[in-house]
């Protein structure tokens, strides 16, 4: 992961494959063809997983809202869809067990005949999975129960259904792909865009021209076939390279706001059946904190989707018709919106009604491939197609070894792996715990790391179990290069408390300083940049 030395490699090179786009798909893919034997660069204008794939719900899912629908509709698609999800479930879970563990999920109801409707849906939706996560089977609980497990809840409800999914670290996780396909031989970039492509005389892409983000320094590299995997932004990529396709993606926006860890006071998560748009909406324990959402609404532009006020308070509403005492918008310590990538169809008028189905699409004329549509939880099957793809076309085709490949800090994890960190550290349990679930065994480097000065093993900000030897090591082994890439996606503070993001970045910026060669006035303008883009988040989410 040594941005540097993977800059000077680049351009005297030719790669099987260029993969655009180092969201959990591109990275994923990156992985598949690595393992296949494939020479593979993997790339990103912005950090891994710095759009969609950092900004979820958090989920690994079949997702129940597809099973109602495809019963409601007699819709097969949507039953394949619910099929798929819950048996990649089981891989995700499997591949990182400290990045994904399983999650219990409440569904309070307000009658005992609409608790038999999501009892039987619930049912259904154990039938469909798997059976590879070996996770509980849904059940009934008394309203007594659901009170004892979320004591915040309505005295009004009759009881909840209790079911179980997945949930996983989404920006970790894509980073420990894209450090797995590192490990497997690809090349990985971040903050490194396209800027167009050059084609042969067939009219076939020859060479895709890139730029350092950061420094503006260009470079051309030669690939035998080019993947776009970049999500919402896959349309744009597709008219680079053939300026005659038609656009097949409508971005949907999805908001999340972050709220006190005591509204559900527990490690169990909630499903809110019912909203005004007919979605639902989850409630999920979160690093100590509760993460609500999402929206679904159409979306437009290149400016980064963020929490705005009137959606913070349709999230509230939503929420406080369930809880006994309801929450205010003051409540509220963060918040984010991410992009789906939604495949845009005719028979389906609204976002919320389009599936989170991929496809594969080869452009034969340019000879670019895409992946267009699909979520989080498939993400490994969409990468498995997508090189199956390019290996026919390479007309040397491999067998996909990604689900069983145990990613980067996995292998010899265990639940207790955290005791371990303690007894190298005499770090304290909050500390080990979040080390263990951050990095699995490779918290052991992070321990080293701290050992060696013992300033690094001073916490980041106060009453948070982030430690100071975290920064040198995203630096050092994880490719950060900014900020955001340190405290929204490796250390997750800017999801859990803009305020203390904010307090944590004069920090940060001190030790990326000495590890990148920041002058002063450099490290200066980046908090100053930093902390002026949360004051702006805040006032467009109503909290100012």
């Amino acid at each position: 992961m040594d941005r540097s030395q993977k800059l000077q490699y680049i351009g005297n090179q030719t790669f099987d494959l260029c993969v655009i786009g180092a969201g959990a798909t591109g990275a994923g893919a990156a992985l598949d063809a690595a393992l296949r034997g494939l020479k593979v660069l993997l790339v990103d204008r912005d950090d891994f997983a710095a759009g969609t794939s950092s900004k979820s719900t958090k989920l690994i899912h079949g997702d129940v809202r597809y099973l109602e629908q495809a019963f409601k509709e007699l819709d097969l698609a949507q039953l394949r869809q619910v099929r798929h999800g819950l048996e990649e479930r089981a891989i995700v879970l499997a591949n990182a067990p400290h990045l994904a563990r399983p999650l219990a999920l409440l569904t309070p109801v307000r009658s005992r005949l609409e608790g038999l409707y999501f009892s039987i849906g619930l049912k259904l939706y154990d039938q469909f999975a798997s059976g590879g996560d070996a996770l509980p089977p849904s059940r009934w609980l008394s309203k007594e129960e659901t009170l004892r497990r979320i004591p915040r809840l309505s005295r009004r409800i009759a009881g909840a259904v209790l079911y179980y999914d997945g949930q996983l670290d989404d920006a970790r996780y894509c980073l420990a792909l894209a450090r797995s396909a590192a490990e497997a031989g690809a090349v990985v970039l971040n903050h490194v865009g396209l800027r167009q492509f050059e084609k042969d005389a067939q009219g076939r892409l020859a060479t895709a021209e890139l730029e350092d983000s950061l420094t503006g320094t260009p470079y051309t590299v030669r690939s035998k076939v080019f993947l776009n995997c970049t999500g919402p932004y896959s349309d744009a990529v597709r008219m680079m390279a053939n300026p005659d396709l038609p656009e097949r993606i409508r971005p949907s926006k999805g908001v999340h706001a972050t709220l006190p860890g005591s509204v559900l006071g527990a490690e169990e998560a909630l499903l809110i059946p019912k909203t005004k748009d007919g979605r639902v909406l989850f409630a999920l324990p979160f690093a100590g904190k509760t993460l609500l959402g999402t929206t679904d609404t159409d979306y437009s532009g290149d400016l980064e989707p963020v929490l705005l006020e009137q959606e913070a308070d349709f999230l509230l509403e939503g929420l406080n018709a369930y809880l006994s005492h309801p929450l205010q918008r003051s409540d509220i310590s963060a918040g984010f919106g991410g992009l789906r990538p939604l495949l845009a169809a005719s028979d389906r008028t609204n976002t919320g009604k389009l599936l989170r189905d991929h496809e594969v699409e080869h452009d034969v004329a340019s000879n670019l491939f895409s992946v267009l549509g699909g979520k989080w939880t498939t993400y490994r099957l969409m990468a498995k197609d997508a090189i199956d793809a390019v290996d026919s076309q390479l007309q040397a085709p491999r067998s996909c070894g990604t689900a069983t490949h145990r990613l980067m800090g996995a292998v010899d994890y265990h639940r207790d792996f955290w005791k371990t960190v303690q007894e190298a550290s005499g770090f304290s349990d909050s500390v080990c715990r979040h080390l263990a679930s951050n990095y699995g065994v490779d918290a052991m480097q992070v321990v080293a790391l701290a050992q060696s000065n013992a300033v690094l093993t001073q916490p980041i900000v106060e009453g948070f179990p982030f430690v100071q030897a975290e920064i040198v090591f995203a630096v050092r082994h994880e490719m950060a290069c900014t900020l955001r890439d340190v405290l929204a996606r490796r250390l997750r503070l800017e999801l859990i408390d803009w305020a203390v993001a904010a307090q944590a970045a004069v920090v940060v910026a001190q030790w990326m300083g000495q590890e990148l060669g920041w002058t002063e006035q450099h490290r200066g303008q980046e908090v100053e940049k930093y902390q002026n883009a949360i004051a702006e988040w805040q006032q467009k989410a109503g909290l100012e």
